[in-house]
């Protein structure tokens, strides 16, 4: 009786250790993702910090969320995730260092989840060399605290393209359907159009393998996210292929042009490159670039040599897709644009390390691993020099805004006011201004308009030192400030012309 249930008994005993090895194994794994995931937040507090002051374009979305300084124009190409990312902090606070920390918390937050999703695919030091491959690149840290859209839409993307492979491996997985339709929906509440390039391979893979239920939450998510942007559409430009057409001209006319050389030329920590002239930079700086392709080439290759295909090569198709549009359809760069396409790259470029340092037996080729290793920490280096000179100089730029804003305070241009002219955007949310303009990519108001409004409140025509003012602001009285001129309307009920 003993003799006939031991063997029983030992086989439960042999799948008891088997589960607690296999949980221990994967708590193992989620703590490594953990710990690359901390190791970003911390990274961005350090190296770029919490107290750096909002640019251009985030002065555009916080201002909507925010209370306290009136709404930024909002241009046809942007959506309103951003606004909506930050509304926890900027509904009721302006501070700046706080919503830094936030957004780098939640940064944080985000990468873990999105190489959660990742799990089963691939092995967990894949997906964390993959998470440090990708939070490494200086543009990475350099976004991860801000209010911008761009690494919004890659972590949607890494969590939208690894739930739709577990999916696609398992019909059965319902979560993994529910995470390829909140990533989608991520991406398209940030940026719809680059939700669209990332998700084509996606959609058409669904309807290749005929796996309807995969195709419909991933359109569901699309759909969700984007929905806010074609009512908008609607509501304010006309209609949704008018609001197409302006963000087409916004961007210089979306067509074939040929980026390549202008997003190298960005490499170098210029946030944005338009019009994008000047020489390259060192080859050091944009070497890594040209290693993506060949570690890509390596990780297909291995990848069907083990019979594990599409894993690979699915991501590698959406970031081809991603990068696409801003490679080939644009007429100008900035490094943030490709941030989907990097992340999407960093897994299969990670699995591709790994098979080059390591046998398939899993032994170490202490060459190969030592070459990666030196032209892995050369590439850290030159991260790290690209970012401090991307921080310095964008600290700068921001701080000349906050000064301008102080002087403009001493001249009496304070809240209700406006500002017109050369950097009125940011330069009126330092302020407290509202801004105007009367044309060009941000035109919202019209010369009789900012006359009556002159005749109520303070208002200001920014220009370049030396630049020529508007026709309207030449009799009024001129001031120097911070790298800009300044012309103020005459005092409310002082008269002036008309």
């Amino acid at each position: 009786m003993t003799y006939g249930t031991q063997p029983v008994l030992v086989g439960r005993g042999r799948r008891d250790e088997a589960l607690v090895s296999g949980r221990s194994r994967r708590a193992r794994g989620d703590g490594l993702l953990a710990a690359v995931a901390g190791a970003f937040t911390l990274a961005q507090l350090l190296l770029v910090g919490p107290s750096i002051g909002l640019g251009w374009d985030e002065v555009v979305y916080v201002s909507q969320a925010g209370t306290e300084t009136p709404a930024a124009f909002f241009s046809a190409p942007r959506a309103r995730g951003v606004s909506l990312l930050v509304w926890p902090v900027a509904s009721w606070s302006s501070s700046t260092t706080l919503l830094r920390v936030y957004l780098a918390v939640l940064s944080g937050l985000a990468l873990h989840l999105a190489l959660r999703a990742w799990r089963g695919l691939f092995p967990a030091r894949v997906l964390a060399g993959a998470g440090a491959l990708f939070v490494t690149l200086w543009v990475t840290l350099f976004y991860g605290p801000q209010a911008m859209p761009n690494l919004w839409v890659a972590f949607g993307a890494l969590v939208c393209v690894g739930c739709f492979l577990s999916a696609r491996e398992d019909r059965f997985d319902g979560r993994a359907l529910w995470g390829v339709l909140a990533g989608a929906a991520v991406m398209a509440w940030m940026r719809p159009t680059d939700a669209v390039w990332v998700a084509l391979p996606l959609l058409v893979l669904a309807v290749a393998v005929r796996h309807w239920r995969l195709g419909a939450a991933l359109a569901a998510g699309l759909v969700a996210g984007g929905v806010e942007w074609v009512i908008e559409a609607f509501i304010s430009y006309g209609g949704l292929r008018e609001r197409l057409n302006e963000a087409s001209r916004i961007q210089g006319d979306l067509g074939w042009n040929f980026a390549v050389d202008d997003q190298m030329r960005s490499l170098v920590g210029r946030a944005l490159c338009r019009p994008c002239t000047g020489e390259m930079p060192h080859p050091v700086v944009y070497a890594w670039w040209f290693a993506l392709p060949l570690l890509a080439a390596c990780a297909l290759g291995a990848a069907i040599l083990a019979g594990r295909t599409t894993r690979t090569l699915v991501p590698l198709l959406c970031a081809a897709t991603a990068a696409f549009p801003y490679l080939f359809l644009i007429g100008y760069a900035a490094p943030r644009f490709l941030l989907p396409a990097y992340a999407l790259l960093a897994v299969p470029v990670a699995d591709a390390l790994r098979h080059l340092a390591k046998t398939r037996y899993g032994r170490w080729r202490p060459a190969v691993a030592g070459v990666l290793a030196f032209g892995l920490a050369g590439h850290l280096a030159v991260q790290y020099a690209v970012l401090a000179r991307a921080v310095d100089r964008t600290t700068a730029g921001r701080q000349d805004w906050a000064r301008s804003a102080a002087e403009l305070h001493r001249l009496g241009v304070r809240p209700p006011c406006l500002l017109t002219g050369h950097e009125a955007i940011p330069v009126a949310y330092y302020t407290g201004c509202a801004s105007g303009a009367t044309r060009g990519h941000n035109a919202n108001t019209t010369l009789a308009g900012i006359l009556r409004t002159a005749r109520n409140i303070p208002v200001g025509a920014l220009t370049t030192p030396g630049g020529t003012p508007p026709r309207y602001a030449r009799d009024w009285q001129p001031h120097r400030l911070d790298g800009l001129e300044v012309r103020i309307a005459p005092a409310p009920g002082a008269g002036g012309p008309e």
